[in-house]
């Protein structure tokens, strides 16, 4: 039985719907150990044949059997499966891979076997010595003479132990002394055991062999047998079998060819980084700021604290909604004022261990020797406040007050105020008496303190100073906020739900503000303009996609020679894609590595400057700002090789190989 059969083979071309006959009926028996040469004219068909039985062309009618088994064209896997272990090509162009020295091309082979890595290493080398170019290890393809080429042609092509070796005009570019020892490598393939065909258009070619089958107008014309087929081997089982490509081989094929263009690479590489470093820094110094406030308010203000107000509306609200609901009752505090029974209540809630009603009003005027100062936000001092607060002097007892630093200049000098502390000054406050007219109330205090925050604490004193000058002036004597102090800070936020749901005859009747509160409203504006400046970065890395997508089918254009090498060894179309995709990634991965060095580096230089101002690590690039800078890099180079990457896979292997 032949090893290899041609059933009745018919090909033909089709110009639009003109039709253009190829091959007219080709039936072929072939055995191993033949060196069959199919011998005629340009045009003729040869290359057709050799491209259907190399299982290249799928489109034609007809069986071709395989030991004994047909092969089905119609079906890629199998196609692909054959090409892999059956196959060895040499062209008359070499078709070698550039960027690649020649145990690499030997290699492309070989990584499609189960051999180990460094038995394939081995066995390139061994092959290449065989054809006599040990001593051009390190050379690539355009180091090399033709007859040097040819012979790692015949390398690669026996790399993968194939039963069946096709060649196209093996000797067609070579001189007269280059083709007698391919000829005599060939006839010693054959001797080997293989089936060796060889198309020519040569006649002295075709006598090297052991049989010459002439080919007219797609016609088998001839026939004839020059001598006897070599013998069989006695042990012709192979060491290693074909597998497919793995995705490692795949991204180490890939890593190859991006070094190889690695300045053209860096320019995309360089720009991809710049749109993920500006992310990234955007996101460190938003994490930066965020924790700045925190820490800025955190060492003011006392996180086991809740603000306690009188809620107006008598519906369950947001401490938002609640500081927006007492805006709307600035001209009426009397509907804002809190019963002392009110207060009570709070101190019989489960983890309270601290309950101070207070005052709080708008604005105030302090005067010290016809100096005035305006201000707003004047309290009366609670454990809500912490000790940092108050960066000279001590919290105000009876008839003592704190003011910020900035009133003291005012009502002094920049050089001098400190000596405000200890002088009495002059503090006038509006109020509304039980009638709920408005009322000033006029006092004389202490300054016992200075804060360095206007924001946090802009003047203060504490309850009694505050309800004696009330009930002075006979006005309502109602605190308009409590302190609540909690036992500790997990408790805060389940005692601030629990007071917020505490009714009065069917009516909510507080609203709770906690230092988180005030910090997720900051946090929200801080992320908001993040997000702001990360999106206007994410531009950059948008025009880095278009670069990367413009380079991958630029890449697809100067390789389609190489895609259709390697379908021709057996890789299957997802080992196309994945070639191609694996490159875009390692650039999206060196790109990420890049930007995390530039915002290393400059989140180190903008510390370092910022600190001496603000004493704090403004940025902040925590793991999870890189993790997802690494994921959007790999997303980004995934999506935008996908086209290109389909577009490499779907290129028909025979057009790719004449591609220039």
């Amino acid at each position: 039985m032949a090893f290899l059969e041609l059933q009745a083979i018919h090909k033909s071309y089709f110009l639009g719907k003109e039709e253009f006959p190829v091959l007219k009926g080709i039936d072929l028996r072939l055995e191993r150990g033949e060196f069959v040469s199919i011998l005629g004219e340009s045009g003729g068909g040869k290359s057709t044949l050799m491209n259907i039985i190399g299982g290249l062309d799928r489109e034609f009618t007809g069986q071709v059997m395989v030991d004994g088994h047909p092969l089905d064209h119609t079906r890629q896997k199998q196609l692909d499966d054959y090409r892999r272990s059956t196959i060895g090509y040499i062209y008359q162009s070499y078709n070698l891979i550039s960027h690649l020295n020649i145990v690499e091309n030997v290699l492309a082979s070989l990584d499609m076997t189960t051999l180990t890595g460094s038995q394939r290493k081995e066995r390139a080398v061994a092959l290449l010595k065989k054809v006599g170019l040990g001593d051009q290890l390190k050379k690539r393809p355009n180091q090399l003479s033709g007859g040097q080429k040819q012979r790692v042609a015949i390398a690669r092509a026996l790399a993968g132990n194939p039963e069946i070796i096709l060649a196209d005009e093996p000797t067609g570019a070579l001189d007269s002394g280059n083709t007698a020892e391919v000829l005599k490598l060939l006839e010693e393939i054959a001797a080997e055991g293989k089936l060796v065909i060889a198309v020519t258009h040569s006649q002295e070619v075709a006598n090297h062999g052991t049989r010459i089958v002439h080919l007219t107008d797609g016609k088998i014309d001839g026939d004839t047998r020059i001598k006897q087929a070599y013998p069989m081997p006695q042990d012709t089982a192979k060491d290693f079998r074909a597998k497919p490509l793995s995705a490692g081989a795949s991204y180490k094929n890939a890593f190859k060819h991006l070094t190889f263009n690695f300045w053209r690479n860096s320019i995309i590489m360089l720009g991809t980084a710049i749109g993920l470093f500006a992310v990234l820094l955007f996101s460190g110094l938003g994490n930066g700021i965020n924790a700045f406030i925190q820490n800025q308010i955190n060492s003011m203000v006392n996180p086991d604290s809740i603000t306690v107000l009188k809620n107006p509306s008598g519906k369950k609200m947001s401490s938002t909604e609640l500081q927006q609901s007492m805006q709307q009752f600035a001209n009426d505090p009397s509907r804002l004022l809190l019963t002392s029974s009110q207060v009570d209540r709070l101190r019989g809630l489960k983890h309270v261990n601290r309950v101070e009603p207070g005052y709080q009003l708008s604005t105030y005027t302090v005067s010290y020797n016809k100096k005035n100062s305006n201000g707003t936000g004047i309290q009366t001092w609670t454990k809500a406040f912490s000790g940092n607060t108050i960066k000279t002097g001590h919290a105000p007892g009876d008839n003592e007050i704190v003011i910020n630093k900035n009133q003291a200049i005012a009502l002094m000098s920049a050089k001098t105020y400190k000596q405000l502390q200890g002088k009495t000054i002059t503090l006038t406050l509006p109020w509304i008496n039980k009638q709920n007219q408005p009322i000033q109330m006029t006092g004389k205090y202490k300054v016992v303190g200075f804060s360095d925050s206007a924001q946090v604490l802009p003047a203060a004193t504490n309850y009694n100073t505050m309800h004696q000058l009330i009930e002075k002036y006979h006005g309502i004597a109602g605190a308009n906020f409590v302190s609540v102090n909690v036992t500790g800070p997990t408790y805060v936020k389940q005692v601030a739900n629990t007071i917020q749901g505490l009714k009065d005859h069917g009516k909510y009747s507080y609203g709770a503000i906690t230092v988180g509160d005030i910090l997720d409203t900051v946090n929200q504006y801080v992320q908001v303009a993040s997000i702001v400046l990360a999106a206007i970065a994410g531009i950059s890395i948008v025009v880095s996609a278009l670069m990367i997508i413009v380079t991958m089918y630029m890449s697809v254009s100067e390789r389609t020679k190489e895609i259709g090498i390697l379908r021709a060894l057996g890789e299957r179309r997802k080992d196309i894609r994945r070639l191609f995709t694996a490159e875009s990634i390692l650039i999206g991965l060196f790109s990420a590595a890049l930007a995390l060095i530039l915002a290393y580096g400059s989140s180190v230089l903008l510390n370092h400057v910022l600190y001496k101002i603000v004493k704090f690590n403004i940025v902040q690039i925590t793991p999870a700002n890189i993790i997802s800078t690494v994921i959007i890099a790999l997303a980004i180079s995934f999506l935008a090789a996908l086209l290109p990457a389909r577009r490499a896979s779907r290129l028909n292997p025979i057009d790719a190989l004449s591609a220039d």
